[in-house]
């Protein structure tokens, strides 16, 4: 244990003598909270539209009002021809072309109809859906009461009505920045686990401190486990502070319990770490972790749920999910965050990781070898 203990002292050291990665602790949460919660968000608050009213009657002017009072819409440029409109989109200037033909008041008053055209910059198809649903809604409530209204009629009301209200669970307020944060919270342990793990044994390497080690008297299974401490201590520092800052600056609700978040927390950075170790008793220069660590990353983070849920995915994929760490790490936070999942809901998650972090443990003990 006393050998184990200096081997934890060496790395404290060594990370508090480099300046680099002393900033990475720090400054790395700051940054991906702050403007990567803010940044990876799908909500859609400014949607500009290029108008087109050949009309140029009082319901059309009403229907492109209605439109620009919206607080999702903004008119921002107006012509007669439809061409202007379409460069309009070409150019990235606008999102939609909304085309009001000609004679829209007169058959909408003899024919009770009239047409419209919506053009859509579809080159962001979630964007282009969620833009178009608001626009159809804008359009619908417009249309609702327009005939009664000119029939001197009340608001027409059908003799017979089911009314519901919608009730939203364990994220009422519909804040995507809830959502987001836990998973940017992933991405970060990930990254400063994975990443210092690797650079750690690698720079022992190039150094030439590593065959000194190798002729001391410390055991194989005390130098990983003293490569490993330290930056789990690290990357629980780090989830503690990314987790503050939520709080403070998104006001994100912690319903769950946070033992249940720091417990998996420390199993997900065992098979992260070990990972990382993995791959630095593989490599012989920070280049080449640099590299490997980068496509797990990019596999895992895409694959992970971060941004797009997994039950989309085709089924093989979320097959092949159940050994992304990433992506149980995700689902535990966000469930024991927004929901308060206790264990109970989450034993799958705690097999599945066990069995992870076993394996890349296991890979990073087989393969590293202790030679004098």
């Amino acid at each position: 244990m006393k050998t184990l203990f200096y081997v934890i002292q060496k790395e404290f050291i060594q990370v508090r003598r480099n300046k680099t990665m002393l900033r990475m602790i720090i400054m790395i949460p700051l940054l991906q909270m702050l403007v990567l919660v803010f940044a990876a968000t799908y909500d859609l608050k400014n949607v500009n539209i290029y108008l087109v009213d050949k009309d140029m009657s009082s319901t059309s002017r009403e229907l492109a009002s209605k439109l620009d009072a919206s607080p999702f819409f903004t008119i921002n440029n107006t012509s007669f021809n439809p061409d202007d409109g379409e460069k309009a989109i070409l150019d990235n200037k606008d999102h939609m072309v909304l085309v009001i033909p000609q004679g829209f008041e007169r058959n909408l008053i003899r024919n009770d109809k009239a047409s419209l055209q919506l053009l859509v910059n579809a080159i962001d198809g979630q964007a282009a859906q969620l833009g178009y649903s608001y626009a159809a809604s804008v359009i619908r409530d417009f249309n609702k009461n327009i005939i009664a209204e000119w029939k001197g009629l009340p608001e027409f009301n059908a003799p017979y009505q089911i009314n519901s209200v919608s009730r939203f669970w364990y994220n009422s307020e519909l804040e995507y920045k809830w959502y987001m944060a836990p998973g940017v919270l992933c991405i970060l342990v990930t990254l400063i686990g994975l990443f210092l793990s690797g650079m750690s044994l690698v720079k022992e390497k190039e150094q030439g401190t590593i065959e000194q080690l190798n002729v001391t008297p410390i055991r194989k299974i005390q130098f990983l486990a003293g490569k490993l401490i330290p930056f789990v201590v690290i990357a629980l520092f780090d989830l503690s502070f990314g987790l503050l800052i939520a709080k403070l600056v998104f006001h994100l609700p912690v319903v769950g319990s946070l033992w249940l978040v720091f417990g998996f927390g420390m199993l997900y950075l065992l098979g992260i770490l070990g990972l990382g170790l993995f791959v630095s008793t593989l490599a012989d220069t920070q280049q080449q972790v640099m590299f490997v660590t980068y496509f797990f990353m990019m596999i895992f983070i895409l694959m992970g749920g971060v941004f797009t849920p997994v039950d989309s995915m085709p089924h093989w994929a979320q097959i092949v999910d159940e050994g992304n760490p990433i992506y149980h790490f995700i689902r535990v936070m966000r469930m024991v965050v927004l929901k308060g999942s206790n264990f109970g809901d989450l034993i799958h998650e705690f097999i599945a990781m066990s069995i992870i972090g076993i394996t890349f443990l296991s890979l990073a003990v087989l393969r590293y070898r202790k030679t004098a």
